[in-house]
């Protein structure tokens, strides 16, 4: 509102000198005695100060602070009352806005939690299918179509997450020096489900000695992840989709391009912005929330890199380009893929699973004998201290939800026992908030697993956590 308007809406002196004090209160006041109330608080104080919903003389309300002074003559006789208002409704929508904020990040944490309690048994599961490598066709078509899905829930419910985390400022990185080619392998096996199911050609060239730079591998893996995913998706069916790393001058330089419907020139940056899509068909076949590229850009830009597209226009394709700095270092070699997965099972542990969940608890646990480990499970914090006294485990993955006693409170008693000090103890859950991991290790917890865990960083966790002495 300009100060035009707010002067053709407020009352001149002559207007509202003499009026009772019930002309600038909203009528859900004046029903309820508050403009009465006021004036009697001001007469016995001597002032009053409050908040609340006045009148403008239009009749629109607004947020308003109000003082309240009482005037007596020399003799202490109440002459009348002075009322000077402030209008605050500026500052009322900035904190319903920052309220409404709060609401959403609760929401969001509580529907992630919700969503991936589900998902871990689903994904467990999944895994145990693909240890049987002669299953009917159509039961490895259909193992195959609920990995693909599984997957592309847990990204929604993770990048919906981070959005919200880097609104906020609360997005948190874990740098040290990796190697790139090591970020596009495990993108690669994160995106080519989706790739392989729309039966296109992939073709992958990467630098043939290690890239350093200093960043986060989770992060960086899921950048290079919703770029690929997203030229899979605006790529026809047996189309082409290209992926090169290599060293540009002081940069780590990896480039994603495909042969599909392209970006026209005036949306080449808009295709960063939060919620931005391309052209789709009613059906939305494509899916996706338009939140994967503006994710990609700011953890780029959290790193010092940069991130940008190129398109000669519709239908001839992009090009997306993505710079960090490079780091003078000579890193060796890391073994990927699933290799180095089958590789992290050697070494039999024993393991106790706590989780409430019966199928999540038994999926776990047939997945993880499956493997070669000693698995024992409880589904309360009573029985999962008892059963870490009698087994003696080497690691115990252990739920926060718990029925009657909590992940932490277990975790908090079990750390206070001979056998409990020894062991190595996660967190199993649906909350990822930075504050749930703070929690978690004031706990006592050597780690906080969020659900569901992928099967190789499960099998790589137990094989480099040591035996129990």
């Amino acid at each position: 509102m300009s100060n035009d308007e707010v002067l053709e809406t407020c009352f001149l002196i002559g207007e509202i000198l003499g009026e009772p004090a019930e002309r600038l209160y909203v009528p859900e006041d004046v029903v309820a005695g508050r403009p009465s109330e006021d004036l009697r608080q001001a007469l016995m104080n001597r002032r009053f100060q409050g908040l609340g919903w006045r009148l403008r003389k239009d009749g629109e309300h607004y947020w308003a602070e109000t003082v309240i002074t009482s005037l007596h003559d020399t003799d202490g006789r109440l002459r009348g009352f002075a009322q000077v208002t402030r209008d605050m409704s500026d500052r009322k929508r900035m904190e319903s806005l920052e309220q409404q904020g709060r609401r959403l990040t609760e929401f969001l944490a509580m529907l992630a939690h919700e969503l991936r309690n589900p998902l871990a048994p689903i994904r467990n599961a999944i895994a145990i299918m693909a240890t049987h490598e002669e299953l009917p066709r159509e039961v490895a078509w259909s193992r195959d179509v609920i990995e693909r899905q599984t997957t592309q829930l847990a990204r929604l419910v993770d990048d919906l997450l981070d959005v919200s985390r880097i609104t906020r400022g609360k997005l948190r990185m874990k740098g040290e020096p990796m190697d790139l080619n090591v970020a596009v392998n495990r993108a690669l096996e994160a995106s080519r489900p989706l790739i392989e199911s729309r039966r296109q050609q992939l073709e992958v060239r990467l630098n043939d000695r290690p890239i350093a730079v200093h960043g986060d591998m989770t992060r960086l893996t899921q950048v290079i992840v919703n770029v690929l995913n997203n030229a899979a998706k605006y790529t026809p069916e047996a189309g082409r989709v290209e992926v090169e790393t290599c060293i540009d001058g002081e940069d780590g330089l990896v480039t994603v391009r495909d042969n599909g419907m392209g970006i026209p020139p005036h949306l080449l940056e808009r295709v960063f912005d939060l919620f931005a899509q391309g052209e789709r068909t009613l059906e939305r076949s494509d899916g996706g929330l338009g939140i994967g590229l503006t994710l990609a850009r700011r953890i780029v830009a959290l790193h010092g890199g940069s991130i940008l597209a190129r398109s000669e226009g519709t239908g001839r394709g992009a090009q997306f380009e993505l710079r960090l700095p490079r780091l003078d270092l000579d890193l060796p070699a890391t073994p990927t893929g699933l290799a180095a997965q089958r590789a992290a099972a050697l070494q039999s542990r024993s393991i106790v699973v706590v989780d409430d969940n019966d199928d999540a608890a038994s999926s776990m646990a047939m997945l993880l004998r499956m493997m070669g480990h000693e698995v024992s499970i409880a589904h309360d914090g009573e029985s999962a201290l008892r059963r870490v006294e009698a087994d003696r485990p080497d690691i115990v993955f252990l739920d926060i939800g718990l029925p009657g006693m909590s992940g932490y409170e277990v975790a908090e008693q079990m750390r206070k026992t001979e056998a409990g000090r020894a062991l190595r103890l996660y967190a199993l859950t649906g909350y990822g908030q930075q504050e749930d991991r703070n929690r978690s290790a004031e706990a006592g917890f050597d780690g906080h697993l969020v659900k569901p865990i992928l099967p190789g960083d499960l099998f790589a966790l137990i094989e480099s956590s040591p035996a129990a002495a």
